[in-house]
Formats: structure tokens, C-alpha cells, sequence
């Protein structure tokens, strides 16, 4: 899962985005990103992530990690990113994976609402 983070990270540096929240889930991903300039591009941030992540997770388990394609949305005005960020960290506890969503280890970044 470190792999996984640390890749993440990287592709949001080179393509300009900010992580605002994340959770990793058994068979999925929950993203919360914002691009910090004009030249932020969702497709490559996400292929380099996808490709970066997947590519190291093959070499260790040999087997592949994420499907060819993703869903996004795109937050409209009416919508609360703190809200859409609460309910990504707070998924784990839905899916009966935590009690409370500190136990689970793979959301973040942590110190946030």
C-alpha cells in the first residue's frame, strides 16, 4: 500500500494536482483531487498514477491491480468538497471494514477534518 501512496503522490506532483482525500479500498479507489493550475489534466495524472502503481504491485504479486478504465466526477458548485471528502474517508466504515474510520490505515491525508 506504501507503493501504492507514494505513487500518487508523484503523479499529483508532475501533473499539478492536490490530493485533498483518498481512500484505499479492497477493490477500488476513492479520489478526491483539485489541478492547481490551467495545465492539470485528470487523463495523464491518472494513467501515471495507474501505470506507476500497477507496474510495481505486478512485480510483487504478478498479477494486474486496476481495471483499464476509471470513473469521474466532477464536483459542480452545489456540491461541498468537505462533504465529498467525509464521505470518502468515512467509506471503510460503511463497508463494515472499521468501526470508526482512524482503525482503517489506507485514507487520508490524515489531519484533515
Amino acid at each position: 500500500m506504501r507503493q501504492c501512496r507514494k505513487a500518487l503522490t508523484e503523479a499529483a506532483e508532475e501533473h499539478s494536482f492536490a490530493i485533498l482525500a483518498y481512500c484505499f479500498m479492497p477493490d477500488h479507489l476513492h479520489l478526491l483531487v483539485q489541478g492547481r493550475d490551467d495545465d492539470s489534466s485528470l487523463v495523464p495524472f491518472m494513467q501515471r498514477f495507474k501505470q506507476t502503481s500497477g507496474y510495481r504491485f505486478k512485480a510483487k504479486r504478478g498479477q494486474p491491480l486496476w481495471q483499464r478504465s476509471f470513473y469521474d466526477h466532477v464536483l459542480r458548485g452545489e456540491e461541498d468538497m468537505e462533504e465529498v471528502a467525509e464521505y470518502i474517508w468515512n467509506n471503510p466504515v460503511r463497508a463494515g471494514l472499521a468501526e470508526e474510520r482512524e482503525e482503517y490505515p489506507f485514507w487520508g491525508p490524515r489531519g484533515q477534518t
